[in-house]
């Protein structure tokens, strides 16, 4: 038995048990549909809490007809190993990066190079092909593109070095990685170690790392600007967060129930993308305010660090697709994407 399978097994068995429980404890709602649910980053995040904002925003509109149950976090499984919970139905519902889950729907590498918003990416049908995706690669649905818009940085514990080309220089640095930026990071000849966000603190702490990238937002709550002192400027890539669904539940679940969830998860898609964009002013404000100094690309040399960015992300979501004997959906994903 694998690591990740003795995870799985383990969480099944914690998971199965808090559902049980929620079951008991409230008789009054045993005409509900009862749905299980988890989220992949710790409660103190912006992210998990617009997921807990939905789940309550679900439960109230769908008094009598289906409740959400959140059971826990990466506490419970593992970030990691989350997608695949959801996929094998030990959870039903899990708030999760795309990019955790990333080689088995290579589809949803076109939300991490987007240039539009989850709206115009839904409107334009983009939204209906990565659904599709998912159901036929990963057994689950894909209900939304939730905190959409909010880009990455590089951040580094010492002042970063530009080459000759004017293009971050990483040598001898020590950067965290993750699985949306990993093509990003190698074409950057970067050396990396692979940690869960709940682990950098430590990491930082300890000098085992010496850099990392996050999002425009969030980095505070993680109190990694502790240790991180520099913002490599200009951001790159967006946040690909989305809300999955094992199928076989979801069809289980009566018509009323899922238009509930569905719409409702909708209209959190442009809520959300709202929020998010006035979060991520007020937080570069305050984290200059609080002494993160800036490390500025060329114009030059940010043209070229973005296109590396780009061609990482779509050249990696071409090479999946094409392993898979998909040759039509990287064209399709590009022009409604990245047009």
């Amino acid at each position: 038995m694998t690591r990740q399978d003795k995870a799985l097994r383990g969480g099944a068995r914690l998971l199965a048990a808090a559902s049980l429980a929620c079951l008991l404890a409230s008789p009054a709602a045993i005409a509900e549909e009862r749905v299980t649910a988890m989220h992949v980053f710790p409660t103190n995040l912006i992210y998990t809490k617009t997921f807990l904002a939905i789940v309550d925003d679900i439960n109230e509109r769908g008094k009598g007809v289906v409740r959400i149950d959140v059971l826990g976090g990466p506490e419970a499984i593992g970030m990691f190993q989350q997608p695949a919970a959801a996929r094998d139905g030990v959870v039903d519902m899990v708030h999760v990066p795309g990019s955790f889950y990333g080689a088995n729907v290579p589809e949803i590498d076109a939300m991490v190079g987007a240039t539009v918003t989850p709206m115009e990416a839904r409107a334009k049908g983009g939204t209906r092909l990565m659904d599709q995706a998912h159901q036929q690669r990963f057994n689950v649905r894909f209900l939304g593109w939730i905190d959409g818009g909010v880009k990455f940085h590089i951040y580094m514990a010492n002042q970063p070095k530009f080459g000759a080309d004017g293009v971050l220089d990483l040598t001898g640095v020590k950067l965290r990685d993750n699985p949306i930026y990993t093509a990003f990071f190698k074409a950057l000849k970067a050396t990396t170690a692979s940690l869960p966000a709940t682990e950098v603190y430590s990491a930082l702490e300890k000098g085992v790392v010496d850099a990392a990238a996050w999002t425009q937002i969030g980095l505070m709550d993680l109190k990694w600007d502790k240790f991180l002192k520099w913002r490599v400027d200009p951001a790159f890539y967006t946040t690909d967060i989305g809300i999955i669904f094992n199928l076989d539940r979801w069809r289980e679940l009566s018509p009323e129930a899922q238009r509930i969830i569905e719409e409702t998860i909708i209209e959190w898609e442009e809520k959300s993308y709202n929020d998010r964009q006035a979060d991520v002013a007020r937080e570069l404000a305050e984290l200059e305010r609080r002494g993160m100094k800036v490390a500025a690309h060329s114009e030059e040399g940010a043209r070229k660090y973005l296109a590396l960015a780009d061609e990482a992300v779509w050249g990696r979501m071409k090479e999946r697709l094409a392993a898979m004997g998909d040759t039509t959906s990287y064209d399709k994903l590009r022009a409604i994407y990245h047009p």
